[in-house]
C-alpha cells in the first residue's frame, strides 16, 4: 500500500470509524486507558489482534514482535520493548489476562530452520532475536524430524507458543499474580487461512479449539 493510499485510508477512517467511535475516543482521552488484556502477537501483517478478538479501541494492550517471542526475564539485560510492555501491563495497567498468540505460516519459525550468515550485517538484529525461538526449533526437530517441512514448521509454531508461555512466567509480576490467582495466562494458535483459534491446554498438554474454553466453563 502506497503512502497516498494510506492517507486516503486515514481520511476514510475519520469519516467512518471516527464518527462511530467518537464518544469512545473522547472517553479514552478523558479517563485514560484501562485494558483488561495484554495481547502478545507476531508482527506479521496478517495477524490483527483487534480483528481476531473482535474488540474495540481501548480493550487490548498489545505487544507485537517478530515471532511473538518473550525474552526471559533478565534484570541485567539492555532495555527491550517486549519486557517493558509486560511490566507496564501488569504493574501499571493491572491487566487481568495475558494472551500469547502464535500463528500458522510464521516466517520467524521458518527462519529458525535456516542459517543466517554471521557476516550479513543487514540481518544482525534478526539473527540475535531468533535465539529466543531455539528451544521450540529443537523440540520440533526431535518430534517430527526435518523431512516434512509442513509438519516441522507447524510443530515449531506450536512449541514456540508453549516456550514463550514458560518465558512469561519468569517475570516476577507474572509469576506472583498467577500464583495468587490475580491473572489468567493462555497461549493461542491462530490459523491464517480459516480464522480459527486453538489454545494450549496445560492439563491435557495439547492444543484444543478455543470454543472448548466456553464448553468447560459451562460444565463447571
Amino acid at each position: 500500500m502506497s503512502i497516498e493510499a494510506l492517507v486516503k485510508s486515514h481520511k476514510q477512517f475519520k469519516e467512518e470509524y471516527g464518527k462511530k467511535y467518537s464518544s469512545l475516543f473522547q472517553k479514552l482521552v478523558e479517563e485514560g486507558q484501562s485494558p483488561k488484556t495484554l495481547f502478545i502477537a507476531c508482527s506479521d501483517s496478517r495477524v490483527v489482534p483487534n480483528l481476531i478478538t473482535y474488540t474495540k479501541p481501548g480493550d487490548l494492550f498489545i505487544a507485537r514482535n517478530i515471532g511473538n517471542f518473550v525474552p526471559p526475564f533478565c534484570p541485567d539485560s539492555e532495555a527491550s520493548s517486549t519486557p517493558a510492555v509486560i511490566e507496564y501491563a501488569l504493574s501499571v495497567l493491572n491487566v487481568d489476562n495475558i494472551i500469547l498468540c502464535g500463528h500458522t505460516e510464521c516466517g520467524a519459525c521458518k527462519s529458525l530452520h535456516q542459517e543466517i550468515p554471521e557476516d550479513d550485517i543487514e540481518m544482525t538484529n534478526i539473527r540475535k532475536w531468533l535465539k529466543f525461538g531455539n528451544s521450540a526449533k529443537e523440540q520440533a526437530v526431535a518430534l517430527v524430524g526435518t523431512q516434512d517441512k509442513k509438519r516441522l514448521y507447524s510443530a515449531t509454531e506450536k512449541f514456540n507458543v508453549i516456550e514463550q508461555l514458560k518465558n512469561l512466567l519468569t517475570y516476577p509480576a507474572v509469576k506472583r499474580k498467577v500464583a495468587e490467582g490475580e491473572i489468567f495466562v493462555q497461549g493461542w494458535y491462530y490459523h491464517l487461512d480459516s480464522g480459527e483459534v486453538e489454545y494450549f491446554d496445560p492439563v491435557e498438554h495439547q492444543f484444543l479449539p478455543i470454543e472448548t474454553v466456553l464448553e468447560k466453563a459451562n460444565k463447571g
